[in-house]
């Protein structure tokens, strides 16, 4: 059993491949290294996506983010390279990444990238009229 970093993802395959679903996974303890400064910086990504033929792993996902903390990366690379990895592995319908990184100098940065499947078109919202 692994406890060490690394950039291996695995897969399983989707239980309900005919079905739009959303998978929504927070990870609320990445890290990684302000390229300028070394420093550390903190950040909540936010996971949603609508899988195809495969799903992503957690246990190799949480090894995957881990990766990241000795690494220096600015905010929009870091960002667009997660959801580099994952879409391109999982070929999902739909991927949404929300990086949301802790104050540094007064600053918020919040990064939003997304991915979609060719030809893929979201279900219209169902409204139940419930307000």
């Amino acid at each position: 059993m692994s406890t060490q970093p690394g950039k291996t993802l695995e897969t399983f395959p989707n239980p309900k491949v005919l079905r739009d679903y959303q998978i929504h996974m927070e990870i609320p303890e990445f890290t990684c290294l302000c390229p300028k400064t070394g420093q550390p910086d903190f950040a909540t990504l936010i996971l949603d996506y609508i899988p195809d033929e495969k799903c992503v792993e957690l246990k190799s996902l949480k090894l995957y983010m881990w990766s990241f903390r000795n690494e220096g990366h600015f905010h929009e690379d870091v960002t667009n390279r997660i959801l580099d990895d994952l879409s391109t592995l999982l070929q999902p319908r739909f991927m949404r990444l929300t990086a949301k990184f802790y104050v540094r100098g007064g600053i918020v940065t919040n990064i939003i990238a997304e991915h979609r499947k060719p030809g893929w078109q979201a279900q219209p919202a169902v409204d139940l009229g419930g307000n």
